[in-house]
């Protein structure tokens, strides 16, 4: 998936206190004024996405963020949206031309409590010489510019491209396929299928198992029966939509391992273990408690939509609650103020992120304490097959 969308963009932070330089920073590293500049404190009111491609980064996106020194009512709500953008973020940039105060300090504790590395640049440096020591017990990486004369802007991007956390690359299911080992994938048709093709993790599957030198065998839900006969029962993994779970378990033998795409991309892509833990707190849902369904893509609904008509359906039937739905897609994640007063978050397999992406999100959820379970998983403990299909995962790890 060799795409810049934002999914796939790194998000870098530049904060610090009004009037540090900050904005003048972001043109400095762009080449251009993409960022309002002026001598007024508190010009940057809101934080502003400015996306570019920078070596050897490729492509990121800069979140300019207002200052954390900002005052008075307005200013404390600048300070608030300073912080939450920060959730976004890859990396940050904390940018300093005076000595330390209890703002950098705050900036620097605050980016370790979110676990976002950072770097320090020391601004203005050709006129404050001598600032750097008087950072160096932050134990970051520090640089000294001057966005004015773009003096080691170059050494500020290499400097942040070290510290940037390395995307993990993971399979699908190759790791649960051995070579000369049968697989089958069962493919439901239903009105969400999209005409003529095949959906991403199905492409996957199929080509993982043949990089594998093992055999793929597709086929819908409604013949799946008479394809485990024509291979003599004899599978080694069987992995369906998650939709058909509730039907494929009742034909699969139990010796069979059997599992789904959508679990298989909740290992692959997020945080199997943040999922399983969130699926506890599903007994502890109230009448009226709010829920958030999360997709990664877009799509036109469908009458019998999976995010937006199925889950919410099946949730009320097993779990006997109703509750609110908040319902989200696309590539932008929700704003955090839209998330605030969600008790769950219901998230897609996201086979339209790469790892970082997803786990990107993963990591919003857990610092905005809101569980999040996969569709997959959800699906499987509604209808009481969570064990069975979790086996063959957890058997590996």
């Amino acid at each position: 998936m060799n795409t810049s969308h934002a999914g796939f963009r790194k998000y870098i932070a530049i904060i610090g206190r009004r009037n540090v330089g900050k904005s003048s920073l972001i043109n400095a590293i762009v080449g251009q004024d993409v960022a309002i500049v002026s001598d007024v404190p508190g010009t940057t009111t809101d934080p502003v996405f400015k996306t570019l491609e920078l070596h050897p980064l490729g492509p990121v996106t800069f979140i300019d963020t207002p200052g954390l020194d900002d005052e008075g009512f307005l200013g404390e709500k600048r300070v608030e949206r300073a912080k939450r953008a920060l959730y976004r973020a890859d990396a940050a940039i904390l940018v300093v031309d005076d000595l330390p105060s209890e703002h950098e300090h705050f900036a620097a504790d605050l980016l370790r409590q979110l676990e976002i590395p950072f770097i320090i640049a020391v601004n203005k440096f050709d006129l404050k010489n001598g600032l750097r020591k008087f950072y160096t017990h932050f134990d970051v990486p520090i640089v000294e510019v001057s966005a004015k004369t773009k003096v080691n802007i170059a050494a500020l991007a290499q400097t942040i491209a070290k510290i940037i956390p390395k995307e993990e690359s993971k399979t699908l299911l190759a790791h649960l396929v051995a070579e000369h080992k049968t697989v089958v994938l069962v493919v439901p048709i239903d009105t969400a299928a999209p005409r003529g093709r095949l959906i991403m993790p199905q492409v996957e599957a199929i080509r993982e198992t043949i990089d594998c030198a093992a055999t793929a065998v597709v086929t819908r839900d409604t013949e799946l029966a008479q394809a485990l006969e024509k291979v003599n029962f004899k599978v080694d993994l069987v992995v369906t939509d998650s939709q058909a779970i509730m039907r494929v378990e009742k034909i699969v033998p139990n010796n069979i391992p059997l599992t789904t795409f959508s679990i298989l991309e909740s290992v692959s892509k997020g945080d199997i273990k943040q999922f399983m833990e969130s699926i506890e707190t599903l007994k502890n849902l109230k009448d009226g408690d709010t829920v958030a369904i999360v997709e990664a893509c877009s799509h036109i609904p469908t009458c019998d939509d999976i995010g937006r008509v199925k889950i919410p359906s099946w949730i009320s039937e097993k779990l006997k609650v109703k509750l609110n739905y908040k319902f989200f897609a696309g590539k932008d994640f929700p704003e955090i103020e839209e998330l605030s007063d969600c008790k769950l978050m219901i998230h897609c397999g996201g086979c339209v992120l790469n790892r970082t992406a997803f786990m990107r999100r993963m990591k919003l959820a857990k610092r905005l304490e809101i569980p999040v379970v996969n569709y997959g998983m959800l699906i499987s403990h509604l209808h009481g097959v969570l064990e069975r299909v979790l086996q063959p995962i957890l058997v590996r790890k």
